[in-house]
């Protein structure tokens, strides 16, 4: 299928084929009609991407901090590393599309195959051929409503919360400054609510669009009367509520909006300006000061966008989805008439031509710009689909075979894998890039341009079905490597799956009992700690042995999808297991008893104790300063001590180098499957230990 997508290290802007996305647990498959280009966003972040390295740190110096920070804590060129990683992504674009919905996941309700749908959402509903989009992202349209007129639902949505923030009311009267798209719709939802409404924008244009959509009186901001109109307006009193929509570098705004509005009246940022509050009027007035949070309650919280858990209606009235519908319902009475803003529309085909238009480089003016689609799509080659089987085929694969090759199968390309493992892969002469499947399409075709592989896909069963590939990396969420280790296996394949390997207990037994019923233990999971130089020197010394492992890290966000107990399990299962794997092999003894304690989410003080008589603590923590070394590493037996006081090879490509040998020349894997399994067991009682209270026997 087709898509527009923006290189984010050059800034090009183009349409390319990528597979259809995969189709997710609480999602609907949708056909797109229309999509919506929304010129305020989208020409924020194309002008983004077009500026230069410096140019991008000079916009977000959040991020060049945190890039100062990994140069401080992992070396500069781990820093680069990712940073060259991150910029060599192609962005999707669009967040608004209406179409029909084509195929429904599992787990949805209230919408069915032939559904006509208004979507919304970053990454969701962009502009392509088949979007996939949560059930709580989409609305329903009834009948009489145009596809193309329901693509403006989601700056629709965005509008109706600003009106919501604002609390205005029947009678009441509204400036709205900064009549772009959504400052238009923004008119119009006000007029249905039965407000006075003073429109105001910089473009005489604009102000004359506003006029004819309804606005009591208009003015540009230019004219120098504007206090005098709002004073008319409201018999001298000034406006209620001013609600920004528009799009600018200063604060005048802001300073305008505290001008106009009565004592005690209300000031809404819809839109991208200066806040900086001139006191004086703010405070002589007694000014409220409102955000509007794009569409509403629910928008960021990826319990309500990805898992489709709603907001009871009794405690929040209006949720994103909610403001969604009541706007196609304004459409539906026509309360709310988008034909007079719908100025161009482009064919898929065409679509890098709206964005010469909303960049300026095509001087015509322009409000509303969407782009449309064909009626079917034409889908990208998909040589190994097997949608629903739910089985990957049974392959007849010698699982200690050797190979002239290793071909590689890629199931999941984020920023590690990218970043770190999959330059050693495509470094290595003995591997041939096979297949890459990522969840969306766009992210699968860039991997496949940046790596060179064969073919991508958005179906990993695709990658077990080909009979071409003999060894399988898996570098997905936490969630998913479990279910696909065990189909890899039964397929016949080599598999390499980064940590962890699992996230619970019964999960690990299903891995056990699958590896015994088919006979293929060619297993290997990413604890690279134990392909680190410093390991070696560690494993020389006699046990029993005394070890310690120090690691200071940076808090993640609490709504990053590694904190999500059911799709990232958590930073115990997903990091503290490298250091558990690395004393492990270091005691060359498994693990027989487990204590832990700690508090958060990421603070824990882990201790071990190893058949050998061998000990181990971990302390693994983030409430250091970013000064201290991010790992350091002690061990002491017979007199001698090894000391790492600064890890910063980390064996990741040691670790790579022998899974390819072991996969060309049917070796021995590079750790045995019974440390495997041990590591897995000790990390899945740090958690049991933290519940209980107690040391965890093994």
């Amino acid at each position: 299928m087709k898509q527009l997508v923006q290189d984010f290290k050059t800034g090009d802007i183009k349409l390319v084929d990528v597979p259809s996305p995969a189709l997710a647990p609480g999602c609907v498959r949708v056909r797109n009609a229309y999509s919506l280009v929304s010129a305020g966003t989208e020409r924020a972040t194309v002008n983004l991407a077009q500026q230069s390295l410096i140019g991008k740190a000079r916009s977000r110096p959040d991020l060049v901090k945190r890039v100062v920070e990994t140069v401080k804590r992992e070396g500069l060129s781990a820093a680069v590393r990712k940073v060259q990683s991150r910029l060599d992504q192609w962005k999707a674009l669009g967040y608004s599309c209406a179409g029909t919905i084509i195929e429904v996941g599992e787990g949805v309700t209230g919408l069915s195959v032939g559904d006509r749908v208004a979507c919304g959402g970053q990454d969701y509903a962009s502009h392509a051929e088949e979007v996939v989009v949560p059930q709580n992202l989409c609305a329903k349209l009834p009948e009489g409503v145009a596809l193309e007129h329901a693509v403006f639902t989601t700056l629709g949505a965005i509008a109706m919360q600003g009106v919501r923030q604002a609390d205005a009311r029947l009678g009441e009267s509204v400036a709205v400054i900064g009549l772009g798209l959504v400052g238009q719709l923004t008119v119009q939802i006000l007029k249905a609510a039965g407000c006075v409404v003073l429109g105001i924008d910089v473009s005489a244009e604009a102000c004359e669009l506003a006029a004819r959509c309804g606005c009591d009186a208009v003015a540009t901001r230019t004219s120098g009367d504007i206090e005098r109109t709002a004073a008319r307006l409201t018999n001298g009193f000034g406006v209620d509520a001013a609600i920004i929509t528009a799009a600018a570098p200063t604060n005048d705004p802001i300073e305008l909006a505290a001008k106009i509005c009565r004592e005690r009246g209300r000031v809404v940022m819809v839109g991208v300006t200066g806040m900086e509050l001139p006191r004086g009027p703010f405070y002589e007035k007694e000014l409220e000061f409102r955000l509007s949070r794009s569409y509403g309650p629910g928008r960021y919280d990826p319990l309500y966008e990805e898992k489709g858990v709603d907001y009871p209606i009794g405690y929040v009235r209006w949720t994103e989805q909610r403001n969604m519908e009541a706007f196609v319902q304004l459409l539906a009475g026509n309360r709310v008439d988008v034909a007079p803003l719908m100025t161009h529309t482009f064919a898929i085909g065409d679509a890098p031509k709206a964005y010469e238009l909303i960049t300026g480089k095509t001087e015509e003016r322009f409000v509303g710009v969407l782009l449309k689609y064909p009626e079917r799509v034409e889908q990208a080659s998909r040589l190994f689909g097997m949608e629903g089987t739910g089985q990957a085929g049974r392959l007849s694969n010698n699982p200690a075979a050797r190979h002239s090759s290793v071909v590689l199968g890629v199931i999941g390309a984020g920023n590690y894998a990218q970043g770190v493992l999959l330059p050693q892969f495509k470094a290595n002469a003995d591997v041939t890039l096979r297949m890459v499947c990522t969840a969306t399409g766009v992210k699968a075709e860039k991997a496949k341009e940046k790596f060179g592989f064969e073919t991508s896909t958005t179906n990993w069963r695709d990658v077990l079905a080909d009979k071409a590939v003999n060894a399988v990396l898996i570098a997905t969420r936490h969630d998913l490597h479990a279910q696909i280790v065990c189909e890899a296996l039964q397929a016949g394949k080599t598999v390499f799956c980064e940590k962890p390997l699992c996230l619970r207990g019964e999960e690990l037994d299903e891995i056990t009992s699958t590896i015994q019923k088919s006979g293929n233990s060619r297993l290997m999971v990413g604890f690279n700690r134990r392909f680190a130089p410093f390991a070696a020197r560690a494993r020389d010394l006699a046990g029993p042995l005394v070890m310690r492992y120090r690691v200071s890290v940076q808090p993640l966000p609490s709504d990053h999808w590694i904190n999500d107990p059911e799709t990232g399990g958590g930073r115990i299962l997903g990091e503290v297991c490298h250091f558990i794997d690395f004393l492990r092999f270091t005691a060359r003894s498994r693990v027989v008893s487990v204590f832990a304690q700690g508090f958060g989410r990421e603070n824990v003080q882990v201790a071990l104790r190893f058949a050998d008589g061998s000990v181990g603590s971990i302390d693994y923590f983030n409430v250091a300063d970013t000064d201290l070394k991010k790992e350091h590493v002690e061990v002491f037996a017979g007199g001698k001590h090894v000391i790492e006081d600064d890890v910063r090879e980390k064996g990741q490509a040691e670790e790579v180098r022998q899974f390819v040998r072991a996969v060309k020349t049917g070796g021995l894997m590079p750790i045995p499957l019974e440390e495997i399994v041990d590591s897995t067991r000790a990390t899945l009682a740090v958690l049991e230990s933290i519940r209980t209270g107690r040391a965890i026997e093994l």
